[in-house]
């Protein structure tokens, strides 16, 4: 059957096509994408090409659909698999294969029928063989896109560690109860980690949360309220930092302290210097955002490596035990990873919108691969929706769901095909 896919072909070269998918195998499924949410780190690729790991190097000769972000519904099941799984299920996939022949091959990057930016793809046999299809049981779509970015965020406070003197044991996990920064965190995926801070099984006591743009702390502000995360037994602070002398005196005596956990939300040098010097006494400093320079560097006090037994980690993706966590904790409504977006589109603007992702304010861009839509701003719903139905019928949904994008906005989306515009 054809479809069209957003594929890469090198160096910023994006092209919405149609592709002809092979007739499945007997190890092989046939599925139907719904939305896809766009990732900075699909941005990386398109930059790098094939420099970068996830790239094959003849890309240029065997373009590969990019997108890693996806839910959509299984159509077609090989003979392998139909004892597992049956039509008409909703499934994501934790893209993070891991295979033994080759750990950075990932959907969404490798391989050439099977990418987010798509309306159908073929999953190949090494996505179940490593029990990386998962079951989505939620309500909507789009939550079955942000479990895998809800993953990564998952993944990273897992990987944190603290050691107890005299002891070579590392106490994985950010410290129960401690304080911990979480720095140039209003973007989408510092949203995400504050929620998993406040309502996760490990919180710390204090969690202060940093970003130099105020509307986007604003923002933080609303769907976070310090009153909220009170009852969860966190004392939050949002500070703005923007032309701060000496920031990272302001955030420890707003701590009241040096930090147990500090995570890293952007690749500034400046950024992760300054969450160096924020670490207390067996401090853990996470960069979290993976930069596209390859030589990115930073300065680290290796003194207070030695003497204060500061430590640095970096995590790139979750596991598939985070993804069913983030799964269990939206299904549970203890999550709500629908903070994380604030566009959506269709699968046309695609291309352009990862090809300028870091120019684009706001949050996740969200796609429905079969709507005809530009890239739209939820906050500019009930303008358009002066003069477009749909946007106002989007707007109401909206505006009824506190601003964010939600179940009834995607039924609405997903039910208008073929109504006057």
């Amino acid at each position: 059957m054809r479809t069209r896919a957003v594929r890469l072909h090198g160096v910023a070269d994006l092209r919405l096509e149609e592709v002809e998918l092979p007739e499945i195998r007997e190890d092989e499924i046939l599925a139907k994408i719904v939305t896809d949410s766009i990732c900075m780190s699909s941005y990386k690729a398109c930059v790098l090409g094939a420099a970068h790991k996830r790239v094959p190097d003849d890309v240029a000769e065997h373009p590969t659909m990019i997108g890693h972000e996806f839910c959509g519904e299984l159509l077609k099941i090989g003979r392998r698999w139909q004892d597992r799984y049956a039509p008409g299920e909703r499934f994501t996939v934790q893209v993070a294969l891991n295979l033994p022949e080759d750990p950075y091959l990932t959907p969404g990057y490798s391989f050439p029928y099977i990418g987010g930016s798509a309306e159908y793809v073929v999953i190949p046999a090494c996505v179940m063989e490593q029990d990386c299809l998962l079951p989505y049981r939620g309500g909507n779509y789009f939550g079955g896109s942000l479990s895998e970015p809800m993953s990564c965020i998952v993944g990273t406070f897992h990987a944190m560690y603290h050691t107890r003197p005299l002891s070579y044991t590392h106490e994985m996990g950010i410290r129960q109860g401690g304080r911990m920064a979480l720095l140039a965190s209003a973007g989408p995926m510092g949203l995400g980690a504050i929620d998993y801070a406040l309502h996760g099984s490990r919180r710390p006591s204090v969690l202060v949360v940093t970003d130099i743009d105020g509307e986007r702390l604003d923002r933080a502000r609303r769907i976070y309220p310090p009153e909220e995360a009170a009852r969860q037994g966190v004392a939050l602070h949002y500070v703005n930092t923007r032309g701060m002398a000496d920031p990272a005196e302001a955030l420890v005596r707003t701590a009241g302290g040096h930090f147990d956990d500090v995570i890293v939300f952007a690749p500034v040098r400046e950024l992760v210097e300054l969450g160096d010097r924020l670490l207390g006494q067996d401090g853990c400093l996470n960069f979290f955002s993976g930069p596209a320079d390859t030589a990115f560097s930073a300065s680290v006090n290796f003194f207070d490596v030695h003497y204060s037994a500061h430590h640095v980690v970096g995590t790139s993706g979750g596991n598939t035990a985070d993804m069913r966590e983030s799964l269990d904790l939206m299904a549970a409504g203890r999550i709500t990873p629908a903070a994380m977006v604030t566009h959506i589109g269709g699968l046309s603007c695609v291309a352009e919108t990862t090809l300028h992702l870091p120019e684009i304010p706001g949050g996740k861009k969200l796609i429905y691969t079969h709507a005809d839509l530009p890239l739209t701003a939820i906050a500019d719903f009930a303008r358009l929706g002066e003069h477009d139905p749909l946007f106002a019928a989007l707007a109401c949904a909206v505006e009824a769901g506190g601003g964010l994008w939600n179940d009834e906005a995607e039924r609405i989306l997903l039910s208008w095909d073929g109504k006057k515009r």
